[in-house]
């Protein structure tokens, strides 16, 4: 038994005790985002500066789908995900940044007009997907690739409803996709229709087109 008078327990970073935090997480995250309305999240690398073809594709994708009247989340931080913000901002959209904590201490854009900030990535997730008309992936490293095939995943089981899952600019993408019909289909591992759960595009106009056929299609 352990002498807790000569060794206090500090009971904040007890695992049970982090479920509390958990919690006022996925509560403050409900309560913001539940009053925002259809929304957009975009995804993609906080490396791709403003000099970057990619940085004005996500600002002029994210302009357009705010004046569609959809408000745009990203991650809050720089890259791919200030472009985002920037977009919807410009386009007087609502313009949303759901930042992470993390040990290289990510800042969040000064494009934001709604902040949250997350401790723990699957919170942070879940407010992606259950707020999300659609998810729009810019070329990015390891976390937009966590975040693409965690939507695949969830269509694919059927734990979500299906909707349209985009993947920006074919000449970053096609190797993987290359990969997927040449070597994952081939050995059975997924099966041809997983094929149409994402689409690419090269434009912002084809990535909002996209967007409305689906839910024109879909009555939603």
């Amino acid at each position: 038994m352990r002498e807790e008078k000569n060794n206090p327990v500090d009971f904040t970073s007890e695992d049970p005790w982090r479920i509390f935090r958990i919690m006022g997480e996925f509560v403050d995250g409900f309560e913001v985002l539940s009053k925002v309305g259809k929304a957009v999240s975009l995804f993609g690398s906080s490396r791709l500066n403003r000099r970057d073809k990619y940085y004005h594709f996500a600002e002029e994708t994210a302009y357009l789908l705010a004046k569609e009247g959809y408000a745009v989340i990203t991650g809050g931080g720089p890259g791919i995900m200030e472009a985002g913000n920037k977009g919807a901002k410009k386009a007087g959209g609502q313009s949303i940044g759901l930042n992470i904590q993390i040990p290289t201490e990510q800042k969040p854009n000064k494009y934001i007009d709604t902040l949250l900030d997350f401790r723990y990535f699957f919170v942070r997730k879940v407010m992606f997907v259950k707020y999300a008309k659609a998810f729009v992936i810019f070329p990015g490293g390891y976390g937009t690739f966590d975040e693409l095939f965690e939507s695949l995943t969830l269509v694919q089981t059927k734990r979500i409803d299906r909707f349209p899952i985009i993947l920006a600019g074919r000449d970053y993408w096609q190797g993987l996709m290359h990969w997927i019909k040449t070597v994952a289909l081939r050995k059975n591992c997924i099966e041809r229709k997983d094929l149409n759960i994402f689409i690419l595009a090269d434009t912002p106009q084809e990535i909002v087109a996209a967007i409305k056929k689906f839910y024109s299609k879909n009555n939603k």
